[in-house]
């Protein structure tokens, strides 16, 4: 064997010893586990290539620095179609994992929850504070909203979005996510009503709405729901006033400070039903499908009170005697608890 072929074998066993130690190098390096100890919110902005993905893994304290990075991406090729968007990194993964998960697209997701029994108002500040959301809307009054969502009428957002923990991934405008609550609610309501008892004391859906929200404000039992709509469709029928405490806060508005002094009960505003009669002109809150269904199937009963019983739940009577008996129980219950 002459010299020059010895060579070329040389440098041909030394050439495979070097690829297969990259090889090897490479493979380690894509096996590897993240510097993180903590889940972890990344952004790869639009436009990024891989020297800048590389720099921002590094400079992040994401991935370890590795002369290995390019050279993974060019064996691995689908690991180099790598998508812009906000991700979610846990401890466990490798760095082959988060490129697989920076290909694929599959972005963090993000909850918000809009809880029943809540205002209109109350969602829109939590809107307001939701992580990563695309803020669109100017400022939060309604008649802002109603263009948004395309609404002629502004009367008709309170009320008009379902309750529910919605996810949602970074750049959501938020006028998006409430589209997603006012189209589930929209839908939910046409069904309620198409399928309502019949002879109720409402003029349209809007009303059977405006008594869900009633509902979903005087109880959280949803054993009881159908005794509270119960009350108030006795009492509508009767043309007796509703009387309840939540319509008067909610007319208060602002002024309300916590406590529901007999001034405000005897203040008239639209929505006090201690000085108006019939339904309030709208929703007062969000209900949810448990009171909307109560709504539209009250039990029948005979009752025409209720009040707290201090346990947690209500007593239910049929005439006013009675109610007073139970109003004074309930206070004799708080006291006891002071």
């Amino acid at each position: 064997m002459t010299k020059v072929k010895k060579g070329l074998i040389t440098l041909l066993l030394l050439l495979l010893i070097a690829a297969a130690f990259c090889y090897w190098q490479v493979r380690q390096f894509a096996a590897s586990p993240l510097l993180i100890d903590r889940e972890t919110i990344y952004t790869l902005p639009a436009g990024s290539g891989r020297v800048v993905l590389e720099a921002q893994l590094e400079s992040q304290e994401i991935v370890p620095a590795s002369p290995w990075f390019g050279l993974l991406l060019k064996m691995e090729p689908d690991l180099a179609k790598f998508k812009a968007g906000t991700y979610r990194l846990t401890p466990n993964m490798t760095v082959r994992q988060v490129l697989a998960l920076l290909s694929s697209g599959k972005e963090a997701q993000f909850p918000i929850r809009f809880i029943e029994g809540t205002r209109l108002s109350e969602w829109l500040k939590a809107l307001r504070a939701a992580p990563y959301v695309k803020h669109t809307l100017s400022d939060d009054a309604l008649e802002t909203l109603a263009t948004a969502l395309n609404l002629d009428d502004s009367a008709l957002l309170e009320g008009g979005f379902y309750p529910d923990t919605y996810s949602y991934t970074a750049n959501t405008t938020d006028v998006a996510i409430l589209k997603r609550a006012h189209a589930r609610m929209s839908t939910l309501i046409d069904e309620v009503w198409q399928a309502r008892m019949a002879d109720l004391p409402y003029k349209d859906a809007r009303q059977l709405v405006t008594m869900a929200s009633i509902i979903e404000k005087e109880t959280a039992v949803n054993a009881e729901r159908g005794k509270v709509a119960s009350v108030f469709i006795n009492r509508l029928r009767l043309g007796m006033r509703l009387q309840t405490d939540p319509t008067v806060i909610y007319g208060m508005g602002d002024s309300y400070t916590g406590t529901l002094t007999r001034k405000a009960l005897d203040t008239p505003t639209e929505y006090n039903t201690y000085t108006i009669n019939g339904l309030p002109p709208g929703p007062i809150a969000m209900p949810g499908k448990a009171s909307l269904d109560a709504a539209a199937h009250p039990l029948k009963t005979n009752y025409l009170y209720f009040v707290a019983d201090g346990k947690g739940g209500h007593t239910f009577t049929t005439n006013l005697a009675s109610h007073n008996r139970a109003v004074q129980a309930w206070r004799n219950a708080v006291k006891e608890k002071q």
